[in-house]
């Protein structure tokens, strides 16, 4: 009877003195077992901020009711509230879910063709001219100035060379638009009131929110619009989904 009274005592004394200072969590992050490196955990409360190792593992510090986010391009945002029934032999293990992949648009331009004609007679000429010069070159009479370049220049090949040269130049050269990250477009387009009076965020918020947006492939999209009316709009929807976490 002493020995249960004693062992109940210990363990609420540990998970009363946890609960009531900070200290320092050791975890790993994993998906279906394996390990997952580069993962963002972000003290929402200290606003501390680690990342998991190759090993998946981690180490931040926190205290009992302290929320933890834990953030990855690859995987779902979670988000855990600290209390000692997390901890398996002290360590807290973190299974996140995959995303669903998302196509990226491709875009598919027309390769234009050179055609030297399409007129079948005109062809027909060519070719029997063709012929008629083989046929007559092939008589040569000794002694006489033909007036022509024996192994003369081949006129028709430079001329085709020169007009492949000239279509390469006339075509539209591709400009690549400077990249512009999805955070600092936010930034650009929104200011604080959007956060707080239209999406209705907390002040304190507004960062980890930001990270919750960013952590999703479609902002990479958004960006390269560059389109302030797609910021807000996709800004809005991922605000109904943070606020449901």
């Amino acid at each position: 009877m002493k020995i249960k009274l004693l062992s109940t005592l210990l363990i609420f004394t540990s998970q009363f003195g946890f609960s009531q200072t900070e200290k320092t969590i050791k975890g790993k992050v994993i998906f279906n077992n394996y390990a997952i490196p580069k993962v963002e955990i972000i003290n929402a409360n200290s606003k501390n901020i680690t990342l998991s190792d190759a090993n998946g593992e981690f180490s931040i510090a926190a205290k009992t009711n302290d929320i933890l986010v834990f953030v990855s391009k690859e995987h779902q945002l979670k988000k855990l509230t600290i209390n000692p029934k997390l901890f398996t032999n002290g360590e807290l293990i973190v299974d996140l879910l995959l995303k669903a992949e998302e196509l990226n648009e491709v875009v598919i331009t027309n390769i234009p063709s050179i055609h030297l004609s399409s007129d079948a007679n005109y062809e027909q000429k060519k070719l029997d001219e063709y012929a008629l010069e083989k046929a007559t070159s092939s008589l040569k009479v000794i002694g006489v100035n033909t007036g022509t370049i024996e192994n003369g220049a081949n006129f028709m090949r430079i001329g085709g060379m020169l007009f492949g040269l000239l279509a390469k130049e006339k075509e539209p050269q591709k400009k690549e638009l400077p990249k512009i990250k999805f955070k600092d477009l936010v930034n650009t387009t929104c200011d604080q009131n959007y956060f707080l009076e239209t999406l209705k965020l907390k002040p304190d918020e507004i960062g980890l929110f930001l990270e919750f947006c960013d952590a999703d492939p479609k902002s990479k999209t958004i960006a390269e619009t560059n389109n302030a009316l797609s910021v807000m709009d996709f800004l809005f929807e991922k605000s109904i989904e943070f606020k449901k976490l």
